[in-house]
């Protein structure tokens, strides 16, 4: 049976597929500031720099300036998933609740109520199968407002001077600030932030923020300073905190797309819209976003010529003129990768393949837990070490970043993301690191984690590669991860050994021992 699957008619009868995300390592949030205090931390300040530069490329990587572009993107081929029949039944699993089930395909507990007859939204069995009440009536236009290497923060980005054009522009964003994370971002910073961190497209982001408020262009301080992005929720109040929402909703129709080659959307209305076949996977995330803030009437302006596409080309031109293709290789490989950990060491898996970054992207991470761990969040005495060799781009808030390339940017060939890496004896940005040599110690800085752990995921041209999923999957020191029904379960297998993903340390459950030894002097 599909996984987490749904069915619709557009033209034709096709279905829509969706990915689980049953829970997710959330990106950083803002700090916490009283509802009466938040004014003062969220307003205008001179614009202040990027804490840090990157280090100087090892080499420089093809330029991706944009070309000239003329004509209609073509339509990409249609999958089979979009244009099967049938009604679509999901199987209960165990630890499933109701509200995840509605979570995980973006419908209500109400309308899974309503559709299999249930009599109480608590009584739901493993085994059980319900019918999933996803069958849009709407289908939204086929034309095409990105290319994919435009959402995400690939090879397009290479060249693109982010902190130059807000300043061109004088609009409102140039003189923004935010207190977050300890200190004060620029609205520059706010974007390259989560540009950075969800790998999303800032080119994009930008055209959403000006569509949405006109930050961007218009100087005078808006009357609304907490919800630019449209998602009105008072946890989501600020500019990071809208933009990291915006980013999981791309990433979200991005990768659902990416894995099942079909999906739709729900719209504010509470109808349902089904994205047009023949879409291509960076269109869809822009839809996808648009939806979860629009109307019908509203949604079909902002995804036509005259919405989302005249910003975009009014600010960088056609998007297709910086169209990197193929983006990710049909014959991509992954090169050696080693477990994160001294040799000899046993770490234990206790996440399989789940979200690399918030809510929305491809199931890209695995997580471990060191030896001396046995729960709550102090900083392990254990010592992270370096999967791969490679140039650290960043190692801050928990992350480090290390290229596995050495030209110097994140946007191109393979990259780790190691979070929730103490602060303590981090090793920082601008090192060469040879594979084996100590990064620093799990903890749980970072984002969002319950207990120390590490988490570890792989990018290749700015897209999160899916971990136990695909041809290309997440393999260390020999051990293969491999998915299982929903985010955080999963197995890694190699030869005739498995080891299974469990909040457990067991050595022959879910005990590996690592091969990873530093180069000798």
């Amino acid at each position: 049976m599909r996984r987490l699957s749904l069915s619709l008619l557009c033209g034709t009868l096709l279905i829509c597929l969706c990915a689980a995300c049953a829970r997710s390592v959330a990106a950083p949030t803002p700090i916490d500031t009283a509802a009466d205090s938040l004014d003062s931390a969220i307003t205008p300040h001179p614009s202040a720099l990027p804490s840090h530069t990157l280090p100087s490329p090892a080499h420089t990587p093809t330029p991706a300036y944009p070309g000239s572009y003329s004509g209609s993107p073509t339509p990409d081929p249609i999958s089979e998933a979009s244009t099967a029949s049938g009604p679509e039944l999901y199987t209960v699993h165990p630890g499933d609740t109701l509200s995840g089930i509605a979570w995980a395909f973006g419908c209500t507990v109400e309308e899974l109520v309503r559709a299999n007859g249930l009599g109480n939204a608590d009584a739901i069995s493993v085994g059980q199968q319900l019918a999933i009440p996803l069958a849009p009536t709407l289908c939204g236009p086929a034309l095409k407002l990105v290319p994919d290497s435009e959402l995400v923060y690939g090879p397009a980005y290479i060249h693109f001077n982010l902190a130059d054009f807000v300043t061109r522009q004088g609009g409102y964003l140039a003189s923004y600030s935010e207190a977050a994370e300890g200190r004060l971002f620029s609205g520059v910073e706010i974007i390259q932030s989560v540009a950075q961190r969800f790998s999303v497209g800032p080119r994009v982001l930008l055209a959403l923020l000006e569509l949405q408020s006109g930050w961007v262009t218009n100087p005078n301080r808006p009357q609304d300073t907490l919800y630019p992005m449209g998602k009105i929720e008072f946890r989501y109040r600020g500019l990071l905190a809208q933009l990291e929402w915006t980013a999981a909703e791309l990433n979200a129709g991005y990768y659902r797309w990416r894995r099942e080659g079909s999906a739709s959307a729900r719209l504010i209305d509470g109808r349902r819209v089904a994205f047009a076949p023949g879409l291509n996977a960076g269109t869809v995330g822009v839809q996808n976003y648009l939806a979860s803030v629009s109307d019908w009437s509203r949604w079909q302006h902002l995804v036509g010529p005259e919405g989302f596409a005249a910003v975009y080309e009014r600010f960088f031109g056609s998007p297709f003129a910086y169209a990197v293709e193929p983006l990710i290789p049909h014959d991509l490989t992954q090169p050696e990768i080693k477990l994160p950990w001294p040799a000899g060491d046993t770490w234990y898996l206790t996440g399989g393949p789940h979200e690399g970054w918030g809510r929305g992207s491809a199931w890209a991470a695995l997580d471990f837990v060191p030896g001396d761990m046995s729960g709550g969040c102090t900083v392990s005495s254990e010592w992270s070490t370096a999967a791969a060799g490679g140039l650290l781009l960043r190692s801050e808030n928990g992350e480090v970043v290390i290229d596995l390339d050495g030209d110097g940017y994140e946007q191109s060939g393979w990259v780790l993301t190691y979070l929730h890496v103490a602060a303590q004896d981090r090793v920082p940005a601008g090192t060469w690191i040879e594979q084996g040599q100590r990064v620093g110690h799990p903890s749980c800085e970072g984002g969002f984690a319950q207990a120390t752990h590490l988490h570890i995921a792989r990018r290749f041209n700015g897209e999160w590669i899916a971990a136990g999923a695909g041809s290309t999957p997440f393999v260390l020191s020999g051990w293969a991860a491999r998915e299982g029904d929903r985010p955080y379960d999963g197995t890694m297998i190699k030869g005739d050994d498995t080891r299974t993903a469990c909040e457990c340390m067991l050595d022959d459950y879910n005990g590996l021992v690592s091969d990873n030894t530093p180069p000798q002097n």
